[in-house]
C-alpha cells in the first residue's frame, strides 16, 4: 500500500472520529444543560413545598405544638435552599432571571464554563438532606389523623391550602424524579470509552442523583390524576 493510500486512509478515521467526537460532545453539553435545568425545577418546587406548609402552620389548621413544628421544619427547609441558590447563581450568574422561574434556555444561554461551574454547585449536602426529609416528616404526622385531616377538608380554606401542598408536594416528586433520569443519561452517557478516552466532558463534574424522603402523607389527597409515591 503507497504511503498516499496510508495517508488518506488514517486521514478518514481521524475525520470519522473528529465528527463523532463533536457530535457526542454536544450532546454531553445539551444532557449536562438537561441535568442543571431539571435541578432547578426540583429546587422551586420544593421551596413552593415549604412555603405552602408555612401557610398552613399560621393558618391554624393544626394544634399549637404541630403548627410550631410545622412551620420550624419549613423554615429551615427554605433556609437549606436559599443558601443553594446562592451558591448556584455565584457559580451562574446568568440564570438569575431562570431560578425558580425557567428551567429552558435559548442558543444565548449560559456558556459551557457557566454549565460547568453550575454543576460543581450542585451537590445535595447531608443538611439540605435532613432538612427537606425533616419537612417531610413532620408533615406527615401533622396530617396522620383521618379523622382531623377529614374535618381540614369540610373547611373551604383550609381544604384549598393542603390542595395547594398536594400539588407542591407531588410537582417535587416529579421534579425530583425527572431530575434523577437525566442525571443517570448523563451517568450512562459518560461511561463510554470514547467519552472518556476523549475526555470529552472537560472538567465537569459527575452529577449525582437527589436521594429525599418524599413518601407521600396518607391522609392528604393527591391531585387528580397524579400517581404519588
Amino acid at each position: 500500500m503507497a504511503w498516499s493510500e496510508t495517508f488518506l486512509i488514517v486521514l478518514g478515521v481521524a475525520l470519522l472520529v473528529g465528527l463523532w467526537a463533536a457530535r457526542f460532545a454536544r450532546r454531553l453539553d445539551r444532557l449536562h444543560r438537561k441535568v442543571l435545568a431539571s435541578r432547578m425545577a426540583l429546587e422551586a418546587q420544593l421551596l413552593r413545598r415549604a412555603n405552602i406548609a408555612s401557610r398552613i402552620a399560621t393558618a391554624a389548621c393544626f394544634d399549637p405544638v404541630t403548627s410550631v413544628l410545622v412551620l420550624a421544619a419549613a423554615d429551615e427547609a427554605a433556609a437549606t435552599r436559599s443558601n443553594a441558590d446562592r451558591a448556584l447563581l455565584d457559580a451562574v450568574p446568568d440564570l438569575a432571571d431562570a431560578l425558580g422561574v425557567r428551567v429552558t434556555r435559548d442558543a444565548s444561554g449560559p456558556s459551557n464554563a457557566a454549565v460547568v461551574r453550575g454543576l460543581e454547585q450542585m451537590g445535595i449536602d447531608q443538611q439540605r438532606v435532613d432538612a427537606e426529609n425533616g419537612l417531610s416528616l413532620t408533615l406527615r404526622e401533622a396530617l396522620d389523623d383521618g379523622d382531623e385531616v377529614a374535618l381540614l377538608y369540610s373547611d373551604t380554606e383550609s381544604a384549598e391550602l393542603l390542595e395547594d401542598l398536594a400539588a407542591a408536594w407531588y410537582r417535587s416528586q416529579l421534579a425530583r424524579r425527572f431530575h434523577n433520569e437525566s442525571v443517570s443519561q448523563v451517568q450512562l452517557a459518560r461511561k463510554n470509552l470514547g467519552v472518556r478516552i476523549l475526555h470529552l466532558a472537560g472538567h465537569a463534574v459527575m452529577p449525582q442523583p437527589v436521594d429525599l424522603d418524599d413518601t407521600w402523607p396518607r391522609n392528604l389527597k393527591a391531585p387528580d390524576g397524579a400517581v404519588t409515591t
